[in-house]
C-alpha cells in the first residue's frame, strides 16, 4: 500500500525533521549576534512559533492514526468475505486477497502505531520546555 500522505515520509520522519528545523533555526537565531532591541520580541516569538508547530505536529500524528484506524475498519468489512470461504472454494486467487487484506491491515496498524508513538514523544518534548 502506497504511502500518500504529503506530509511524511515514506518512514515517517518528515514531521520531526520540521520540528529539527525549528529548534536549529531558533538555536542560531538566539546565538547571533544582534544589537538591536528587538532582539527579546524576536525571541518571544521564536518560543510561540515553537509551540505551534509543536501543537500541529501533535494534531497531524493524532489525525494519521485516526486515519489508519478508519482504513483498517474498511479492510475488517471486507475480511467479512473470510466467513463464507470454504476450503474447497474453486477460486484460490480469494485466500491470496484475503492474505493481502492481512498484510495491508497489518501494514496500517504498524503506521498508526508509529503516529501514536510520535504523538507521545511530541507531547512529552513539549512538557520539558513548558
Amino acid at each position: 500500500m502506497k504511502n500518500t500522505n504529503p506530509y511524511q515520509g515514506p518512514d515517517g520522519s518528515r514531521l520531526l525533521t520540521e520540528m529539527a528545523i525549528v529548534a536549529r533555526l531558533t538555536a542560531e537565531i538566539k546565538e547571533a549576534p544582534l544589537d538591536c532591541e528587538c532582539k527579546p520580541k524576536l525571541d518571544e516569538t521564536l518560543a510561540h512559533f515553537t509551540v505551534l508547530e509543536r501543537q500541529r505536529t501533535i494534531h497531524k500524528h493524532l489525525l494519521d492514526a485516526r486515519h489508519c484506524r478508519e482504513q483498517i475498519e474498511t479492510m475488517r468489512y471486507y475480511l467479512n468475505d473470510l466467513d463464507e470461504l470454504e476450503p474447497t472454494e474453486q477460486d484460490r486467487s480469494v485466500y491470496v486477497d484475503i492474505a493481502l487484506l492481512f498484510d495491508d491491515i497489518a501494514k496500517i496498524a504498524h503506521e498508526g502505531a508509529y503516529s501514536m508513538r510520535q504523538l507521545s514523544e511530541a507531547v512529552e518534548s513539549g512538557q520539558e520546555t513548558t
